[in-house]
């Protein structure tokens, strides 16, 4: 036995309930019990907090890619900046203007070649052989 129910729905939602009942070609009663069952259901609430904690594993593993990536990155940006100060020895007044002209062709340059490569998709993770440094937090092979 079946008990008759009076619900008022604001107009938006009954209209969402009566497309869904034409495309899915079931009664607007059987979607609404099944809406009510959902909500009642306890495992609904146990199912809701495992979809939140495989969401937040995906953050964290994102989050730890993105730490690993950045620390990379700086420590490249350090050698790079150590090892050029080490090298470069100071120029005479008489030739730091051309320098001057000069280093601002070869940091255009540079900007070119970053962008192709950052549109390419290509990182300097993927010159980096695996057994160096994996690809994923963990990852050992």
């Amino acid at each position: 036995m079946r008990t008759r129910l009076n619900v008022y729905f604001p107009p938006a939602l009954a209209k969402q309930v009566d497309e869904l009942a034409i495309r899915r070609r079931i009664s607007r009663s059987a979607i609404v019990e099944a809406a009510v069952a959902s909500y009642l259901s306890p495992d609904g609430a146990d199912r809701m907090e495992a979809a939140f904690a495989r969401r937040l594993d995906r953050l964290s593993r994102q989050l730890q890619r993105l730490e690993r990536n950045t620390g990379l990155t700086t420590e490249a940006l350090t050698l790079f900046v150590r090892f050029w100060l080490s090298v470069t020895p100071p120029l005479p007044e008489a030739d730091q203007a051309a320098a001057q002209v000069k280093g601002r062709q070869r940091y255009e340059g540079f900007v070119e070649t970053l962008g192709r490569r950052f549109a390419s998709g290509k990182t300097l993770l993927d010159d980096i052989p695996s057994d160096v440094w994996p690809k994923d937090p963990g990852q050992s092979e």
